[in-house]
């Protein structure tokens, strides 16, 4: 089935991640009820601040009454912006456009103002939502972060500042260089797991973490992880390993206990050559070959639909990688379609390049890639009859991807050949 353009709704998530939403009066009041965004607004030069600190607190998704949810990015440039009021109804306004399109924002949870047995904020507790999806994330630290340099190369992926050591390690107890965690920090991760579960309701489970330098370290604490969770949820809501690529025998664990119902080992792009650039790390301690063997294990294990891989969608564009946009996609897309084969399903993130190299032009480039790149991967999972699993990720909890999207505007139109 020909894809040009995309869904409309799709479109419109596309428009609204990458140019982000203005501040305004009524998307602070709106913080007041809503789940807080991780980041917040930054006022810009001369840009009207109301906090008087230079930064506000804004809410964390947005979604439409078609249900379309997406992440709010704050950016003092975007066309975007909001009105209304909570008991009159909020709006999404655009510049260029007369019509308002009215939305709701993800709502506060009380779980997060309370704390745990031995006093730690739950917000401390290593767990974080994303829609309808709970993320448990309780050792964040990432080894490659530390790990000596190659030639003055750092082993961190370039694109991740997500993972270095930090105050969250700190109050999780997490130790750089030790694979076990703290009792208390598995204890207070079960109490505020069963919190989550008895007020929002949850429909998929992640967990994810730092690296660790050692695969097979990295399969125990993850089967650690999996076997302290599942003694919450006891097999009621899929579970998700989103670690990086495991050894045989730790996935052999993780599939003969039924510990998990997927598994994401994140390759972040395709092909050997970039790999190495762009995941030093990974390509360091891990491999290229074995990561996608890895990947092969476990889709004999798990079978097509519950193997993924998370890429960065636009991190090929780096000036130091020296790719067109035609080369780029052209790369890209036969990965798609090579992982596709094998069973694994990719899914695309769009990539933000750090301060500095967020031009205009560089930010067109990245938008039409992105776009350019889904279309392609779509006629590839439809021509194999390959979806993405709703037990793995659904449109609610996909805030920052589009294929969830994509497929389900297009299941209800007729199948052309």
């Amino acid at each position: 089935m020909p894809l040009d353009p995309l869904p409309p709704s799709a479109r419109f998530k596309l428009d609204l991640i990458f140019e982000g939403v203005r501040y305004t009066e009524a998307l602070g009041r709106a913080a007041q009820h809503s789940f807080p965004n991780f980041f917040p607004y930054r006022f810009g030069p001369g840009e009207h601040d109301p906090s008087g600190t230079g930064k506000a607190v804004i809410p964390y998704m947005l979604a439409t009454e078609d249900d379309t949810h997406a992440r709010i990015k704050g950016n003092r440039a975007s066309p975007w912006w909001v009105s209304g009021s909570r008991e009159q109804g909020y709006e999404l306004r655009h510049d260029g456009r007369e019509e308002a399109l009215p939305i709701d924002f993800e709502p506060s949870a009380r779980w997060m103002s309370g704390r745990t047995r031995d006093g730690l904020p739950r917000t401390q507790a290593g767990i974080s939502l994303h829609g309808d999806m709970a993320v448990i994330n309780v050792a964040p630290g990432c080894e490659y972060f530390l790990a000596p340099t190659q030639k003055g190369v750092s082993m961190r992926c370039t694109f991740c500042t997500y993972g270095a050591p930090d105050e969250r390690t700190k109050q999780l107890g997490q130790i750089m260089g030790v694979t076990a965690l703290p009792e208390n920090t598995y204890l207070r991760m079960q109490e505020v797991l069963a919190a989550v579960l008895d007020e929002t309701p949850i429909r998929h489970i992640y967990l994810v973490g730092g690296s660790l330098t050692n695969p097979a370290e990295e399969g125990a604490r993850y089967i650690e992880l999996a076997r302290q969770v599942q003694e919450v949820i006891d097999h009621h809501v899929p579970l998700t390993c989103g670690s990086g690529a495991l050894p045989e025998a730790s996935l052999r664990v993780l599939h003969e206990e039924r510990l998990v119902d997927n598994v994401c080992f994140n390759l972040e792009v395709w092909s050997e050559r970039l790999f190495a650039r762009i995941c030093p790390g990974k390509h360091r301690f891990v491999g290229y070959d074995r990561w996608i063997e890895s990947l092969e294990t476990a889709v004999g294990l798990w079978g097509k639909g519950h193997v993924y891989s998370a890429m960065v969608a636009g991190v090929e564009l780096g000036p130091e990688l020296g790719l067109s946009q035609d080369e780029a996609l052209e790369i890209a897309l036969r990965g798609a379609e090579d992982l596709c084969r094998r069973g694994i399903l990719p899914i695309y993130s769009l990539y933000w390049p750090p301060a500095g190299l967020d031009l205009p032009d560089h930010l067109t480039e990245l938008r039409g890639f992105f776009e350019r790149l889904q279309l392609g991967y779509r006629e590839i999972r439809h021509g194999m009859e390959l979806a993405v699993w709703d037990g793995f990720m659904c449109h609610r909890c996909a805030y920052m991807q589009l294929e969830c999207d994509i497929d389900r505007a297009l299941a209800h139109l007729p199948q052309v050949s």
